[in-house]
C-alpha cells in the first residue's frame, strides 16, 4: 500500500509574522505531532488575511496536490480561511484536506464550524469598532497622543522621501530639470516656461503637459532660482 503524502499549508496574517516566523513554528508542530514521524512532501506559507480569499500560495499548494495526490493538511481549519463561502468551495474540490484540529470532522461538521468562525470574526470586528467609536464619542484619545504624533511625523517624512525619489527617478522629470535650469537663467515668467515645456515635447512625470504650477513645484523642489 502506498504511503500517504501530505503538503501543508500554513497561513499568517501579517509580514511581520511572516519574516519572524511567530505564529509559523506553532503551525508547524501542530502538523508534525498529527503526522507522527511522516513528513511532508512540501510546505506551502501564506502572509494574508483570513478574510481575504486572494491566495496564490494555497492555489500552488492544491496544484501540487493534484499532481502528486496528496492530502492537503492545515493546522486549524481557521489557518485555512474565516470565509464561509470560500471554505465550503476549498470543501466540495477535488483536494482532500485535513484540519488537525478536527481530524475525524465530516464535510457538513466543517461547514457549521466555518460558520461559526466566521460569525465569531465578524462579531470581534463589529465589538472593536463599537468601543472605538464610544471611546471616540467621549472625546478620549485612542492611543497615546505621543506614539500618534510621532508616527504621523514619520509617516508624512517617509512619504516625502518616498515622492522625492519616485520623481527624481522618474525620466520625464530628468529630462524636464535639464531645460529648466537653462530656462531659468533667461526667465522668471513660469507660464512661459510651461509653454516651451511643453512645445518642445517635454512631459510631466505622469505623462501630462505642464503648467505653471508644476514648473514652479519643480524648480523649488531641486532648488533652481529663476530671474
Amino acid at each position: 500500500m502506498e504511503e500517504p503524502k501530505f503538503i501543508e499549508y500554513l497561513r499568517v496574517s501579517t509580514r511581520g509574522q511572516g519574516a519572524s516566523g511567530l505564529g509559523l513554528d506553532a503551525q508547524k508542530e501542530i502538523i508534525r505531532n498529527y503526522l507522527k514521524g511522516v513528513e511532508p512532501i512540501a510546505s506551502f506559507v501564506e502572509v494574508e488575511s483570513g478574510r481575504h480569499n486572494d491566495r496564490p500560495k494555497l492555489q500552488e499548494a492544491l496544484k501540487m496536490c493534484r499532481k502528486e495526490k496528496a492530502t492537503l493538511i492545515v493546522a486549524k481549519l481557521d489557518r485555512l480561511s474565516r470565509n464561509v463561502a470560500f471554505t465550503s468551495k476549498l470543501l466540495e474540490s477535488d483536494v482532500e484536506i485535513k484540519f488537525c484540529d478536527f481530524p475525524e470532522a465530516n464535510r457538513l461538521v466543517l461547514h457549521i464550524i466555518s460558520s461559526i468562525a466566521e460569525y465569531e470574526a465578524n462579531l470581534i470586528r463589529t465589538r472593536t469598532r463599537q468601543a472605538l467609536e464610544a471611546k471616540r464619542a467621549r472625546g478620549e484619545p485612542l492611543g497615546k497622543p505621543e506614539n500618534f504624533i510621532n508616527n504621523q511625523d514619520k509617516a508624512v517624512a517617509n512619504s516625502r522621501k518616498t515622492i522625492k525619489a519616485k520623481a527624481d527617478s522618474n525620466p520625464n522629470n530628468k529630462r524636464a530639470i535639464a531645460m529648466l535650469r537653462v530656462l531659468a537663467n533667461n526667465t522668471s515668467n513660469l507660464s512661459e516656461m510651461a509653454r516651451v515645456l511643453n512645445r518642445e515635447g517635454f512631459s510631466t512625470s505622469k505623462g501630462g503637459q505642464f503648467t505653471a504650477q508644476q514648473v514652479k513645484i519643480l524648480l523649488q523642489r531641486y532648488n533652481i532660482n529663476y530671474k
